[in-house]
């Protein structure tokens, strides 16, 4: 395989690679069923609910599917800190709505925020908790509870916002939800407090979980594949995704300490954290096929009468920040998915955010960053651009050879390996240094795919958004006539047909580059220029005599 095939090889695979995900977003997904219409606010609360709570321990009791399974309302309790808008629905104590204030939907739409948690089909995300017990009546997130408050705001100078829920059962037992937030956190704190005075020992188990429905497609960005459903984290088997698909298949089963489970997508999180050092069964249920349940049951505790227990857990709402996700739990900073290549893309991010503090602009980061990498593989380069160099002084003698030989293949490249052997031309000396290269490349990609640092960066001029497609199509034509400009550089393939594809490449990746994020291409054309000026000043030196 000489170079051109090599390149050719590469951009095809690249091509394919992004083909693969698209169609993997479009298509490799469960269909959605009928969407369910929200209930109104129920006048009673359901008596025996299933299909979307764990089961209680140790043994479970009977239980009866709810009449009705949809998402049903009480009255509301907004929250709003310094980074989240949030609001809370009595029946339940559901974490309903999350806005985080300072991510705008839209760049050209700065006032309205990425809406996270939302009980509207079909981009449902909400948080359920609650407790289960043997005996007695249930405090699940189908009992409604009491507010004293129709709002909360943290004040400038406040460190905690306590928003406590309450719930009383006809046996005397008492269940405080309390909510609390902090100034600048996206970790919500949630402990559920059991005061018992119902004359007798009460036992009963948390549970959290996160229920949501796939979602609408982004068809901003069609070209783009980010994973967009449930992981989780345990110490043994680290990061595991787990698929709309495969809570459709089976129903998730797992007993994890010191995990964590969340639902992820595109730049942003809800993950549930329980305490450390607890034992949790973590689940999954498909409610009415088009719902997804991932949640966790805490162990089982008993609560003397008299005393009170508190179950505590936290909650993480907002964007997959890198700095401050591995704090909050251990393997949370992994829902930033750089795949099989993280190895070698968290040290290219750790660079470019270090580049970012110092030039305090993404596009000007990148453009560094290309030429710091540039620089590293300088010398792998230049060998492979002498080989391309030296191909390409041969061109004349070996089109010489093919007018010769003709159609005898065998002929022609046993010709072909005595001229390379004469001129001590190694054929495949440009293949290595390119292929050392490509994990770097690849890696680099999903670190501004990945980044939410990075999202609605503005650059220079009309490139307000890094995250979003170049608006007039100036950076893809740019990458397009540097791809050619290469393209005549490298050494003119022998093969006709070969040489009209690698013509052909240029064109097609400037369109399909044109929906692609501009950071991205800011990258590749950054790229393509520094090649350019190396591969250039390369061949000219070999096609005087030097070396």
């Amino acid at each position: 395989m000489d170079n051109q095939r090599l390149i050719l090889f590469i951009a095809l695979s690249f091509v394919s690679l992004m083909l693969w995900e698209a169609w993997q977003r479009d298509y490799n997904s469960p269909a959605p069923a009928p969407t369910t219409q929200q209930a109104a606010a129920p006048t009673a609360t359901p008596s025996a609910p299933a299909a979307d709570l764990p089961t209680a321990a140790p043994t479970a009791k009977p239980v009866q599917a709810p009449a009705d399974a949809s998402v049903t309302t009480a009255a509301r309790v907004r929250v709003v800190t310094d980074v989240l808008d949030v609001v809370i629905d009595t029946q339940g104590g559901d974490l309903r709505q999350a806005d985080l204030t300072r991510f705008p939907k839209a760049s050209e739409a700065p006032d309205v925020p990425v809406r996270l948690l939302n009980e509207q089909m079909p981009d449902l995300f909400i948080i359920q908790s609650g407790l289960r017990t043997q005996s007695g009546t249930e405090p699940t997130h189908h009992v409604v509870f009491e507010a004293a408050q129709k709002e909360y705001r943290l004040a400038p100078n406040q460190d905690v916002l306590d928003v406590p829920l309450t719930w009383r059962s006809p046996e005397g037992v008492t269940v405080t939800k309390h909510y609390r937030f902090r100034p600048g956190a996206y970790v919500v704190e949630l402990d559920q407090v059991v005061a018992n005075q119902s004359g007798k020992d009460w036992s009963g188990q948390q549970y959290r979980q996160l229920q949501r429905a796939e979602g609408s497609k982004d068809a901003s960005n069609k070209f783009i594949y980010t994973y967009t459903g449930g992981v989780i984290y345990s110490p043994e088997d680290k990061y595991e995704k787990i698929q709309f698909k495969d809570m459709t298949d089976s129903d998730l089963a797992r007993d994890i300490k010191d995990g964590w489970a969340a639902m992820i997508q595109h730049y942003f999180l809800g993950a549930l954290i329980p305490a450390a050092g607890e034992p949790n069964h973590y689940y999954s249920r498909v409610i009415e096929g088009n719902r997804y349940v991932l949640g966790l049951a805490g162990p089982t505790l008993t609560v003397p009468t008299g005393a009170t227990q508190t179950f505590g857990s936290r909650i993480y709402i907002g964007p997959k920040l890198q700095d401050q996700l591995g704090a909050v739990a251990p393997g949370l900073e992994l829902t930033v998915d750089y795949g099989k290549l993280t190895l070698i893309a968290k040290p290219i991010f750790w660079l470019v955010e270090k580049i970012h503090a110092l030039v305090s602009n993404w596009g000007w980061s990148i453009i560094l960053l290309t030429l710091i990498i540039k620089l590293a593989f300088y010398k792998l380069s230049e060998t492979s651009y002498r080989s391309m160099a030296q191909m390409r002084k041969m061109a004349p003698r070996l089109q010489a050879l093919k007018e010769r030989y003709g159609e005898d293949r065998q002929k022609l490249n046993q010709a072909m390996m005595d001229l390379y052997r004469t001129e001590k031309i190694n054929p495949l000396g440009g293949c290595l240094p390119i292929v050392i290269q490509i994990p770097v490349f690849i890696a680099l990609y999903w670190v501004l795919l990945e980044s939410v640092e990075m999202r609605q960066a503005p650059f220079i001029l009309w490139l307000t958004d890094l995250s979003a497609k170049d608006p007039y199509y100036v950076l893809p034509l740019i990458m397009g006539v540097t791809m050619f400009i290469q393209q005549k550089l490298n050494p003119a393939p022998v093969d006709p047909v070969q040489a009209k594809v690698m013509m052909m490449l240029p064109f097609i990746f400037t369109v399909f580059f044109a929906f692609f994020p501009s950071g991205l291409v800011l990258y590749w054309v950054t790229n393509n220029i520094l090649s350019i000026t190396q591969q250039w000043v390369i061949t000219k030196r070999v096609e005087q005599g030097g070396k």
